[in-house]
């Protein structure tokens, strides 16, 4: 499931989901490590880790607050150029999220989609958006499919992910059953990927992840970027963070 520039948009539309390879070096992956942990272990940080009871971070969200660099960390050209070949000129980045699967201390996730989004404000009386919630602090409220469909995740992969650490499963094509979850007889692939590859994901893929062998010394280290196509949303609702590209990259 790697994608070409050529085909990036097309296999997108298709499948809901490709594989950018070696988007970024090794040394590019250590320093955006490097700094994000750094930041997560700044006060800002604690607050917005997320721990198990012996206190091993396994999430972090608000990572725009948290490390302000993240704006601008994933800017290299063949993340910005895939971005703007399914999104168009004028996407901007509106969440970050980090994840890890520490070993000894895995998790998992079950089938979902991801239907919510970050927002100034989730009290607006709508007919579209609905469900608002509170995270860590920030407005979250489930958006209408018209939103989600024109949207578009980038999950930086930090580590090399193999069956062995957990990796995320994905239904291709299950992003055209809108909200539904896909039935039973769906056949799910494993996205494996070394440190530095980028997976490209419609909000609206049915995903889910196991945990990590028990014997396993790796982590799986991801920087979750979830970017939007356009800057306003109806009902007088606003993105939370709306941060643009830098041109020229």
């Amino acid at each position: 499931m790697t994608a070409s520039k050529a085909s990036c948009r097309e296999q997108i539309e298709r499948e809901g989901f490709a594989v950018r390879r070696g988007v970024f070096a090794g040394k590019q992956v250590d320093q955006i490590l490097s700094a994000l942990e750094e930041a997560l272990r700044g006060p800002r940080g604690a607050a917005a880790g997320v721990r198990s009871e012996s206190g091993t971070l396994y999430a972090a969200r608000n990572i725009l607050e948290v490390w302000p660099d993240a704006a601008t960390a994933w800017q290299t050209p063949p993340l910005t150029g895939a971005l703007t070949e399914v999104l168009g000129p004028d996407f901007g980045l509106v969440r970050v999220l980090y994840f890890d699967k520490p070993p000894n201390q895995s998790w998992a996730l079950p089938w979902h989609k991801d239907l919510t989004i970050a927002v100034r404000d989730n009290r607006l009386p709508s007919r579209l958006f609905a469900k608002p919630t509170c995270k860590a602090g920030v407005p979250h409220v489930e958006a209408p499919r018209e939103v989600l469909e024109r949207m578009l995740t980038a999950r930086i992969h930090l580590d090399d992910v193999t069956e062995e650490n957990g990796p995320l499963k994905v239904i291709p094509g299950s992003h055209h059953a809108e909200k539904a979850l896909s039935d039973a007889t769906a056949h799910p692939v494993a996205v494996l990927a070394e440190r530095g590859d980028v997976l490209l994901m419609r909000p609206l893929v049915d995903h889910a992840s196991g945990k990590s062998f028990p014997d396993t010394t790796r982590h799986r280290r991801i920087l979750h970027l979830e970017f939007a196509a356009d800057r306003e949303l109806p009902d007088g609702y606003a993105w939370h963070h709306f941060v643009t590209v830098r041109r020229g990259s």
